[in-house]
């Protein structure tokens, strides 16, 4: 049976993007058939250098550049802006994470765009946003996170701000970015006019902070870290097994509390004054999880976990990357997939998210070398000759992955 098209098949993406947040903004298009050219600097995106290599390719831009296209231009040249304004106009959507005003610099804002192609749709990703004083400031997802409130709740309260030991932000912020194009491409389809999706890696962590916002404008109450737990909902913490293994457990409502009670052979608790409803439990975590923490330690992990699926209470250990490869519920999901790479024989990935019952994402093939494609999409995408790619080429313009 041949595949369906994928879902965003009739679509062609432009992405300028570097790093993180860019490039995944268009791996989620690239997953659901979107036609994406990934235009980089010709001595490769920063992001070829992140984490691990393996025969000296990339593991993380294995994935995060799959199903694209390559092109290396280096956009310092007149020739290279030139190409990059005529891919433009053939696209339905670029992808930009420069600061602020750079692609003004070199004529290829916004405005100057959408003369040519009235339909183009911009994703523009920053630290701080398009506007405002803190604008021109540079911006990775760290820093845009610190300044969005996320950092300052996250970790234990009698040490530092923690992070996520994932680009979280950048993360994020590609997603909303994905987002913005589609309802703006659902717009144009009305309109059949384009426009700019501002999207700020600081924003994209602050909406996060959405049920401290009100709390604050009303109470004047500033949250602060609390580790594990999640004030107002008791129990529901971190505790440790007998053989030293971490379970995160979450019973807090009222009808699984009583059941969670009845799993630790404590039934009496559910209706002690102190825990039988949610705030009376929010007033006296403390005392609880003593309690819990107390149950837990008498158990080994998969006797807590066997115990607490009877009882059908929500409720996992704490999964490593090794866990996750051996886990049949990720098998059963398709979760990881072994997709053809060049160099590496085959390489595992992350399926795309979510599944689609009728046009599902795919992965064709793992990411490709800087300027792999630089012929392919000169001429099928930007319709130039072999005379004018050659051209390019000795101009210093463009590159290929032979050179």
């Amino acid at each position: 049976m041949t595949p369906a098209p994928g879902a965003l098949s009739r679509f062609r993406v432009l992405e300028l993007g570097s790093t993180i947040a860019g490039p995944f903004c268009g791996r989620l298009l690239a997953d659901f058939g979107a036609q994406v050219i990934k235009v980089e600097d010709p001595g490769g995106d920063v992001l070829r250098s992140f984490g691990e290599s393996v025969h000296g390719r990339s593991l993380y831009a294995a994935s995060i550049l799959r199903n694209k296209k390559t092109l290396a231009v280096d956009l310092r040249t007149a020739p290279g802006r030139a190409i990059v304004r005529r891919l433009a106009e053939r696209s339905d959507v670029l992808i930009e994470n420069f600061r602020p005003g750079a692609l003004e610099k070199w004529g290829l804002g916004y405005d100057e765009l959408s003369k040519a192609n009235p339909r183009l749709v911009m994703v523009r990703i920053s630290g701080f946003g398009q506007t405002g004083p803190y604008s021109s400031r540079p911006g990775y997802g760290v820093i845009s996170e610190a300044a969005s409130g996320l950092r300052g709740i996250t970790g234990y309260p009698d040490a530092p701000p923690a992070r996520v030991a994932t680009p979280l932000t950048d993360y994020l912020t590609g997603l909303y970015g994905a987002f913005g194009a589609l309802v703006a491409l659902l717009e144009t389809a009305v309109s059949g006019r384009g426009q700019v999706v501002d999207a700020a890696l600081s924003e994209s962590a602050f909406s996060l902070m959405e049920s401290f916002v009100p709390t604050y404008d009303k109470l004047g109450l500033v949250p602060g870290r609390v580790g594990s737990k999640l004030p107002g909902a008791a129990p529901n913490n971190l505790f440790v097994s007998a053989d030293g293994e971490f379970i995160h457990i979450a019973a807090w409502h009222d009808t699984l509390f009583r059941r969670f009670c009845a799993a630790m052979e404590q039934p009496a608790l559910a209706d002690d004054e102190r825990f039988r409803e949610l705030p009376a439990r929010a007033r006296n975590a403390e005392t609880l999880d003593a309690i819990v923490s107390d149950w837990a330690r008498s158990l080994p992990l998969t006797a807590l976990e066997e115990r607490l699926a009877r009882a059908e209470i929500p409720a996992s250990k704490i999964f490593s990357i090794a866990d996750i490869f051996r886990d049949p519920h990720y098998r059963a999901r398709q979760a990881l997939v072994k997709v053809p790479a060049e160099g590496l024989g085959e390489v595992t990935l992350v399926a795309p998210t979510p599944k689609l019952s009728r046009t599902p994402g795919t992965i064709e093939h793992a990411g490709h070398q800087t300027g792999e494609d630089s012929r392919a999409v000169m001429a099928g995408f930007g319709g130039y000759t072999d005379a004018e790619i050659d051209a390019f080429i000795a101009q210093g313009a463009i590159r290929t992955a032979a050179g």
